[in-house]
């Protein structure tokens, strides 16, 4: 080393301890930590390129230990100082921060077609596409590069999601709002229901609404939902859902009184065991809150083993009838508006929230949780096990059929009837 580098060094060292005491990296990161909270990233690193130059020979990396800057941002900052020009606009007058052209070109700039394929592989109905290779699979970012790059295309799962959040796409799930083919006279037949009831409750007589729940398994199964559990420690069940044992729970809400009745039954779901689940109801609760009544409302579906087709439904109700002595008259809602039944959304979503996450382990277990639902609307339901047998494919002759006291009402006579008790034989 020459004696006048040396010398040099001495007389820089000797100035940047007249300025910034023993401690050079402690004086520059305490002069930064009180304004990088004001500062912008070009005036940072101008900041930084100036106190470099004031400690001189090895300043930079000085700073940049105290800054946490790269030792090429100090000596970016170093260059634009050397070769800032008078005409140069201060940086308040300026729109941007960075000098124009900085950065390379996005991917879409680089390869013009790649928009247009990624747009066809997205969304290949409103493109014009049916023959998409992703029709039948999953849109995912990983698929959607994997496909792109086999067309030869060059990019990435992070550059594909940016555009997407950017053309204001997003994840979605289905929504359930289509129901298919409407009857047009669906919404006079809601007319003609909402009229029935308002009659049947201004003349105090028993309207329900009826209709079968899904059938659950029975055993250590998963049931769906989350409930509070010690961290850690969720309840344990069977891996696969297999299981021969199940119950299908019937239900009969009277939305006068916001009340329901359950026969969970073991056997299978036909209109017998639908009707049979009715006459509990009447002779557990109806019959109590109503002992005047002469007649009852019965609102059900279209279909199942309710619907306004089985004969075989029509001559449990006849049955019914005889043994009650009331008058049944029964509304179906129209075809395809199975969820508009009151029971739905009043009743049986309440027994699903009750039973959340619990495995449903036996038959006792299935009428507790759903005797135990109730609501801050007041709802109350009484449950019981129904374990009579209901043979499927019973048939009903037309001579039986003949025997049936029905009337049908002048609208839509199909779905609108009258069943009276027959007089009992001398």
């Amino acid at each position: 080393m020459s004696e006048e580098t040396s010398a040099t060094r001495r007389r820089t060292q000797a100035r940047r301890q007249s300025i910034v005491g023993t401690e050079p990296v402690a004086y520059v990161r305490n002069k930064y930590e009180r304004l990088s909270w004001a500062l912008d990233e070009r005036q940072r690193r101008l900041w930084a390129a100036n106190e470099a130059m004031a400690l001189g020979y090895g300043g930079g990396r000085v700073v940049a230990e105290a800054t946490g800057m790269s030792d090429r941002t100090v000596q970016l900052g170093l260059r634009e100082l050397q070769q800032r020009r008078p005409e140069t606009p201060p940086p308040k007058a300026r729109a941007r921060i960075r000098r124009p052209g900085g950065g390379r070109p996005s991917a879409f700039q680089q390869q013009p077609g790649l928009e247009a394929a990624l747009e066809k592989l997205v969304d290949p109905a409103t493109r014009g596409d049916p023959q998409s290779p992703l029709r039948w699979t999953s849109k995912s970012l990983r698929h959607l590069e994997a496909e792109l790059r086999r067309q030869g295309y060059r990019v990435s799962a992070s550059v594909i999601g940016a555009w997407l959040n950017g053309q204001e796409y997003s994840l979605q799930a289905n929504r359930k709002v289509r129901e298919g083919s409407s009857h047009p006279d669906r919404d006079a037949q809601f007319q003609y229901l909402a009229q029935r009831v308002e009659t049947f409750q201004q003349q105090g007589q028993p309207v329900i609404s009826v209709d079968a729940k899904k059938k659950e398994q029975i055993g250590l199964f998963k049931n769906g939902g989350r409930e509070w559990q010690p961290q850690g420690q969720p309840v344990e069940v069977k891996l696969h859902d297999f299981g021969k044992d199940k119950v299908t729970p019937y239900g009969v809400f009277e939305p006068s009184r916001n009340c329901g009745w359950v026969s969970v039954g073991t056997d299978h779901d036909t209109a017998e065991f639908a009707v049979e689940s009715i006459r509990r109801w009447w002779r557990q609760m109806g019959q109590k809150a109503y002992p005047d009544a002469r007649q009852l409302l019965i609102s059900a579906d279209a279909g199942g083993s309710n619907g306004y087709r089985p004969r075989l439904w029509k001559l449990s109700l006849q049955q019914l009838a005889d043994e009650s002595g009331l008058t049944l008259s029964v509304c179906h809602l129209p075809p395809g508006t199975s969820k508009w039944n009151k029971i739905e959304h009043r009743m049986f979503c309440h027994i699903t929230a009750n039973w959340r996450a619990q495995p449903l382990v036996s038959h006792e277990v299935v009428v507790h949780l759903i005797g135990a639902t109730k609501t801050s609307k007041g709802l109350r339901i009484q449950a019981e096990l129904d374990t009579g047998c209901y043979p499927k494919g019973r048939k009903i002759t037309d001579q039986q059929m003949a025997q049936l006291q029905i009337q049908p009402a002048d609208f839509h006579g199909e779905w609108n009837y009258m069943i009276s008790p027959r007089k009992p034989s001398p």
